[in-house]
């Protein structure tokens, strides 16, 4: 049974209504305040967030760390336009690049942002060093983003018609296919761009022997591997990066979401000898803005001093074993992850329901598509909250038996 709004929240769903450009069917609540794995919303319900704003916010709701960087980079300098260098810009870029071991990095405010700077330095590589080849080969059932290229580059089925006529020059084949790749790569391919756990897309998993036969593929024809982390970079999946699982590394990975806890931050990270961009080829106003390093430094300390990619790993087997333990009662058809990004299949086409009935009694899960549910929580979890969790997701599955 729905439940009627309060006074200031109906208020508040009014004017949102009324103001606010339509792009998604959202609930009628208004979220207000966060601590920790907890929103609350205006009318004072509390709620266990096991979507943390899609893998965003990896040190929880409100975290002092992020509170005190920005009390204190705001106080010294909010911004001195991307035209010069700034002290934190300097200090977060040689971080990142020691700890990722690439060289080079470019910051932005957006997955698909940085998205379009990896597209951007695929092309140049291949206008300079592969006779003018610009296509770049994704995968289906794959997300990059939602700008006109990035939408391009995704393989998804619904928007395959939608916005009209796309960016050209993007190929999509089945993920872990390597004798599709294998077909499609030729001598207009400048790229290989895909992410090791498709997490739009399912929470489907990158076989290791495909991506070993990925980076050869890519050696032996002078073609760039393009690694999208956006979603799985800095500790979610339980290794500081994705590819670490694999043993290679990418020519140029992108790193978004958890890279400022929920302030808007990401970045593009290549090796020396594709630094390829002249004066002018790439830039953006947001470009390494003091507030956004100064977050991006306290959030990666935060990760690496709390052993927060330890804690996804311990607490993501721990949810793996809990599922596992209840798929012949639920009759759940696939569970798969790695870390805190963990996906399980539904029998049913049930998926939006599920969400809207946990989330009646306090608990926000994702449902990417109809037969799946998705756990994406803050990389803080604890054992105890996860018991939280299925204590509230059993007791809304044992009502629909």
């Amino acid at each position: 049974m729905s439940i009627e709004p309060d006074t200031d929240t109906a208020r508040l769903l009014d004017a949102g209504n009324e103001t606010i450009l339509f792009t998604a069917n959202r609930p009628d609540i208004v979220m207000e305040r966060g601590e920790g794995l907890y929103l609350w919303d205006t009318a004072g319900k509390k709620y266990l967030d096991f979507v943390g704003g899609w893998a965003v916010v990896c040190l929880g709701h409100s975290p002092f760390a992020i509170k005190k960087a920005l009390e204190k980079q705001a106080a010294t300098l909010v911004n001195a336009s991307p035209a010069f260098y700034n002290r934190p810009m300097i200090e977060f870029a040689k971080r990142l690049t020691e700890i990722s071991r690439f060289d080079k990095v470019f910051f932005a405010s957006s997955g698909a942002e940085a998205n379009e700077g990896a597209i951007k330095l695929a092309r140049k590589h291949g206008a300079r060093n592969r006779s003018g080849a610009y296509e770049i080969i994704t995968v289906k059932n794959g997300f990059h983003g939602r700008t006109l290229a990035t939408m391009s580059a995704t393989g998804k089925q619904q928007w395959a018609h939608l916005y009209e006529p796309k960016v050209p020059g993007f190929l999509q084949v089945p993920f872990n296919d390597i004798e599709a790749m294998q077909a499609a790569v030729g001598s207009s391919t400048c790229a290989i761009m895909l992410e090791l756990v498709q997490g739009e897309g399912g929470v489907r998993v990158a076989e290791e022997a495909y991506i070993a036969k990925l980076r050869q593929l890519c050696d032996e024809n002078g073609v760039l591997l393009i690694f999208d982390e956006i979603q799985t970079g800095l500790g979610r999946t339980g290794k500081m990066f994705a590819y670490e699982h694999y043993g290679i590394q990418p020519d140029i990975m992108t790193l978004g979401k958890g890279i400022g806890g929920g302030f808007p931050l990401s970045a593009v990270l290549t090796k020396a000898e594709y630094n390829l961009f002249e004066a002018g080829d790439q830039g953006g106003t947001y470009s390494g803005q003091p507030l956004a390093m100064a977050v991006g430094i306290a959030v990666l300390n935060e990760i690496i001093d709390q052993q927060l990619a330890d804690n996804a790993e311990q607490q993501g087997n721990y949810i793996l074993q809990r599922l596992e333990g209840m798929r012949s009662k639920y009759q759940f058809q696939r569970i798969s992850g790695k870390g805190l990004l963990i996906a399980f299949d539904l029998q049913e086409a049930i998926g939006r329901e599920l969400v809207e009935e946990c989330m009646a009694e306090g608990l926000l899960i994702n449902s990417p598509h109809p037969h799946t549910i998705r756990l994406i929580p803050p990389l803080t979890v604890s054992k105890a909250e996860i018991d939280d969790m299925f204590d509230i997701l059993t007791r809304v599955m044992d009502k629909r038996q």
